[in-house]
């Protein structure tokens, strides 16, 4: 870090454990992500509660170039924020996925969202809980019981319209992700 790394203590006293582990999370995004300009972290108890003890709250702000990443896990989100050390791994886990997402952004690689592929089923196993789907393009694709995103694998039958995310499997192409399409699909209004 280009400044050093700022903790505030707020509505409980300093505690050296305390801070040697934000420490150690702080060097730990650092590792992941060096081109941090500047850290600071808030850790607070801001009351407690009748039937909880403190629920700790954690903000971190991070400066990196071109953007500031704030995380702040309120109190109230999670009842594990109890513990201080829950409190604190959290926070820092969730500014590691956005540090994760500003890098990405960086260097020009946005997540891509997979496209459904189209298909029918062609075949059912349920003694073995798989089934086959025939892609638009006639391609076979193998799909498991467990790939069913909707509906009930009992329910399918020979014929049903699918959508499906492909990927590549042990033995070739299976659906990670199956959708029924029904009437419950949503249709094309045209007038």
């Amino acid at each position: 870090m280009q400044q050093p790394l700022q903790i505030t203590f707020r509505d409980f006293p300093h505690s050296d454990a305390v801070e040697a582990n934000i420490r150690a999370h702080a060097a730990k995004l650092e590792l992941f992500f060096d081109r941090i300009i500047s850290c600071r972290v808030l850790v607070e108890a801001p009351h407690a509660h009748h039937h909880h003890g403190k629920l700790y709250h954690v903000r971190i702000d991070l400066l990196v170039p071109g953007k500031e990443l704030v995380v702040n896990r309120g109190p109230s989100e999670h009842h594990a924020h109890e513990d201080i050390y829950v409190a604190i791994r959290d926070a820092f886990a969730a500014a590691q996925r956005q540090l994760q997402n500003y890098k990405r952004q960086q260097e020009g690689n946005v997540k891509i969202h997979e496209t459904q592929a189209h298909g029918r089923i062609v075949s059912l196993t349920p003694a073995e809980d798989y089934g086959r789907i025939e892609s638009s393009d006639g391609r076979d694709i193998y799909f498991h019981r467990n790939s069913l995103v909707q509906g009930s694998y009992d329910d399918l039958h020979i014929g049903s319209d699918v959508r499906f995310i492909e990927e590549m499997g042990e033995d070739g192409p299976q659906a990670s992700s199956v959708y029924v399409e029904g009437k419950h699909h949503l249709q094309d209004h045209r007038p």
